[in-house]
Protein backbone atom coordinates (compact mmCIF):
# COMPACT_ATOMS: atom_id res chain seq x y z
CA UNK A 1 0.00 0.00 0.00
CA UNK A 2 1.42 3.35 -1.07
CA UNK A 3 1.14 6.10 1.47
CA UNK A 4 1.92 9.22 -0.55
CA UNK A 5 -0.27 12.28 -0.98
CA UNK A 6 0.56 15.50 -2.84
CA UNK A 7 -0.95 18.92 -2.28
CA UNK A 8 -0.52 20.85 -5.51
CA UNK A 9 -1.16 24.46 -6.53
CA UNK A 10 0.46 27.75 -7.34
CA UNK A 11 2.20 29.85 -4.70
CA UNK A 12 -0.34 31.44 -2.38
CA UNK A 13 -3.03 28.81 -2.92
CA UNK A 14 -3.02 27.62 0.72
CA UNK A 15 -0.90 24.48 0.41
CA UNK A 16 1.36 25.26 3.36
CA UNK A 17 -1.56 26.20 5.60
CA UNK A 18 -3.17 22.86 4.81
CA UNK A 19 0.13 21.09 5.48
CA UNK A 20 0.51 22.82 8.87
CA UNK A 21 -2.95 21.67 9.93
CA UNK A 22 -2.15 18.11 8.83
CA UNK A 23 1.19 18.11 10.69
CA UNK A 24 -0.39 19.32 13.92
CA UNK A 25 -3.19 16.75 13.64
CA UNK A 26 -0.66 13.98 13.04
CA UNK A 27 1.36 15.00 16.10
CA UNK A 28 -1.77 14.79 18.25
CA UNK A 29 -3.14 11.54 16.80
CA UNK A 30 -0.21 9.35 15.78
CA UNK A 31 1.85 7.24 18.16
CA UNK A 32 5.20 7.73 16.45
CA UNK A 33 7.57 10.41 15.26
CA UNK A 34 6.28 13.08 12.89
CA UNK A 35 8.78 14.96 10.74
CA UNK A 36 8.30 18.09 8.66
CA UNK A 37 10.95 19.02 6.09
CA UNK A 38 11.05 22.52 4.66
CA UNK A 39 13.57 24.44 2.55
CA UNK A 40 13.94 27.35 4.99
CA UNK A 41 12.82 28.30 8.49
CA UNK A 42 9.31 29.58 7.96
CA UNK A 43 7.20 27.08 9.90
CA UNK A 44 8.96 27.22 13.27
CA UNK A 45 6.11 28.99 15.06
CA UNK A 46 3.28 27.19 13.22
CA UNK A 47 4.28 23.57 13.78
CA UNK A 48 3.62 21.74 17.06
CA UNK A 49 6.90 21.58 19.01
CA UNK A 50 6.66 17.77 19.18
CA UNK A 51 7.17 17.56 15.42
CA UNK A 52 10.76 17.29 14.24
CA UNK A 53 11.15 20.31 11.93
CA UNK A 54 14.09 20.12 9.52
CA UNK A 55 15.31 23.00 7.37
CA UNK A 56 17.17 21.67 4.32
CA UNK A 57 18.94 24.85 3.18
CA UNK A 58 21.62 24.17 5.79
CA UNK A 59 22.50 20.93 3.97
CA UNK A 60 23.92 20.63 0.47
CA UNK A 61 21.39 18.17 -0.92
CA UNK A 62 22.33 17.02 -4.41
CA UNK A 63 19.00 16.77 -6.23
CA UNK A 64 16.43 14.03 -5.86
CA UNK A 65 18.93 11.24 -5.20
CA UNK A 66 20.55 13.24 -2.42
CA UNK A 67 17.17 14.09 -0.93
CA UNK A 68 16.03 10.47 -1.05
CA UNK A 69 19.25 9.46 0.71
CA UNK A 70 18.53 12.13 3.32
CA UNK A 71 15.07 10.64 3.94
CA UNK A 72 16.56 7.14 4.23
CA UNK A 73 19.05 8.49 6.76
CA UNK A 74 16.21 9.90 8.86
CA UNK A 75 14.59 6.46 8.91
CA UNK A 76 17.87 4.69 9.70
CA UNK A 77 18.21 6.93 12.75
CA UNK A 78 14.59 6.55 13.87
CA UNK A 79 12.43 3.54 12.99
CA UNK A 80 9.43 5.07 14.81
CA UNK A 81 8.64 7.62 12.08
CA UNK A 82 4.97 7.50 11.11
CA UNK A 83 4.69 10.55 8.83
CA UNK A 84 7.03 12.79 6.87
CA UNK A 85 5.66 16.08 5.59
CA UNK A 86 7.63 17.80 2.83
CA UNK A 87 6.89 21.47 2.13
CA UNK A 88 7.80 22.73 -1.36
CA UNK A 89 9.54 19.72 -2.92
CA UNK A 90 10.84 21.53 -6.00
CA UNK A 91 12.45 24.25 -3.88
CA UNK A 92 14.17 21.68 -1.64
CA UNK A 93 15.71 19.72 -4.52
CA UNK A 94 16.04 22.75 -6.81
CA UNK A 95 14.62 20.88 -9.81
CA UNK A 96 11.31 20.18 -11.50
CA UNK A 97 12.79 17.90 -14.19
CA UNK A 98 10.00 15.50 -15.13
CA UNK A 99 12.17 12.36 -15.40
CA UNK A 100 13.82 13.07 -12.03
CA UNK A 101 10.45 13.72 -10.36
CA UNK A 102 9.06 10.44 -11.73
CA UNK A 103 12.11 8.44 -10.59
CA UNK A 104 11.93 10.02 -7.12
CA UNK A 105 8.26 9.09 -6.71
CA UNK A 106 8.94 5.50 -7.82
CA UNK A 107 11.60 5.15 -5.12
CA UNK A 108 9.49 6.97 -2.53
CA UNK A 109 6.46 4.74 -3.23
CA UNK A 110 8.56 1.61 -2.72
CA UNK A 111 10.08 3.06 0.45
CA UNK A 112 6.70 4.07 1.89
CA UNK A 113 5.29 0.61 1.19
CA UNK A 114 8.25 -1.10 2.87
CA UNK A 115 8.35 1.17 5.93
CA UNK A 116 4.71 2.19 6.39
CA UNK A 117 5.69 5.87 6.52
CA UNK A 118 3.10 8.31 5.17
CA UNK A 119 4.44 11.12 2.97
CA UNK A 120 2.51 14.34 2.42
CA UNK A 121 4.22 16.63 -0.09
CA UNK A 122 3.45 20.14 -1.31
CA UNK A 123 4.46 21.07 -4.85
CA UNK A 124 4.09 24.61 -6.23
CA UNK A 125 2.70 23.91 -9.69
CA UNK A 126 -0.67 23.43 -11.33
CA UNK A 127 -1.89 19.85 -11.50
CA UNK A 128 -1.54 19.69 -15.28
CA UNK A 129 2.19 20.50 -14.95
CA UNK A 130 2.93 17.32 -12.99
CA UNK A 131 4.23 14.18 -14.66
CA UNK A 132 1.36 11.80 -15.46
CA UNK A 133 2.76 9.11 -13.12
CA UNK A 134 2.63 11.54 -10.15
CA UNK A 135 -1.01 12.54 -10.75
CA UNK A 136 -2.29 9.51 -8.82
CA UNK A 137 -0.86 11.01 -5.60
CA UNK A 138 -2.67 14.35 -5.87
CA UNK A 139 -5.17 14.74 -3.04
Amino acid sequence: MELISCIVGRKGSGKTKQLIEMVNTAVNEEHGSVICIEPDKKLTHDINRHCRLIETNQFELAGYDGFFGFICGLYAQNYDITSIFIDNLYKIVKSSDEAEVEAFFVKLAKFSTETGIKFIITISVETDELPESVMKYVA
